[in-house]
């Protein structure tokens, strides 16, 4: 993770202005380079913004230990909700051999009640609001946590309407099924962007974890994104 500082460029002068400035004029000719006074960085009425860029320390891609633990943070709202994919998976073969080799780990994810919760708070406490951790790693842990937040709304839906059969069955089995695409398709989309070193910005996810994000580290988000800053 590398942190640039942003300098606005010193705007051009006509030659025949004159400008009252502390500093000594300037003389320059054709035969001599024109040499500019050294500015204070600091001082009253100048500001100094700082950008961060999500990038290794010695090139411009992301680190390969940051490509994979972002990659594997998009599991957990996957394996959160995999239940609703109880009828797609049971009805089309293809993908029962996609899930076929993560069922381990689903078991494992599945077996204590309070899995889901506690691997909530270690990724957010842990992660999240750990400065050691560089921004793009932070940035789509958080994109997962909220992604695995909004499964909230689809399992308030089923346990407040729980048709047996009829047109209300057929629609919770459209509605789960909608769902369950969804997660997998943010989980191949989310992990594989994140090996290649790309930033995946998820439909209905990526706004409110910019918005989270910036919160969190206290800079102003102004219709700015994530992304602005790679």
């Amino acid at each position: 993770m590398a942190i640039n500082s942003l300098f606005s460029s010193p705007s051009t002068i006509p030659s025949n202005q004159s400008v009252f400035s502390p500093y000594p004029k300037l003389r320059h000719s054709p035969a001599q380079p024109l040499h500019f006074p050294a500015l204070p960085l600091t001082g009253p009425g100048i500001t100094r913004r700082t950008i961060f860029i999500a990038r290794s320390k010695d090139s411009n891609s992301v680190d390969a230990p940051d490509r994979l633990i972002s990659a594997i943070t998009y599991f957990y709202p996957f394996f959160d909700g995999i239940q609703y994919g109880k009828y797609v998976i049971t009805q089309f073969s293809p993908f029962q051999a996609f899930i076929q080799p993560l069922v381990p780990a689903i078991k494992v994810f599945k077996s204590f009640p309070f899995n889901g919760f506690l691997i909530f708070l270690t990724l957010y406490f842990v992660v999240v609001r750990n400065p050691n951790f560089s921004r793009y790693v932070r940035f789509n842990t958080m994109q997962a946590i909220v992604l695995d937040v909004l499964l909230i709304f689809p399992d308030l839906l089923e346990r407040t309407f729980n048709p047996r059969d009829g047109v209300g069955l057929d629609f919770m089995m459209s509605f789960d099924s909608t769902v369950f695409l969804f997660l997998l398709v943010s989980l191949i989309y989310g992990s594989s962007s994140c090996m290649l070193g790309q930033l995946p910005r998820l439909p209905l996810v990526a706004e409110a974890a910019d918005r989270l994000y910036y919160d969190l580290a206290g800079i102003t988000h102004q219709g700015t994104t994530f992304d602005s800053y790679l």
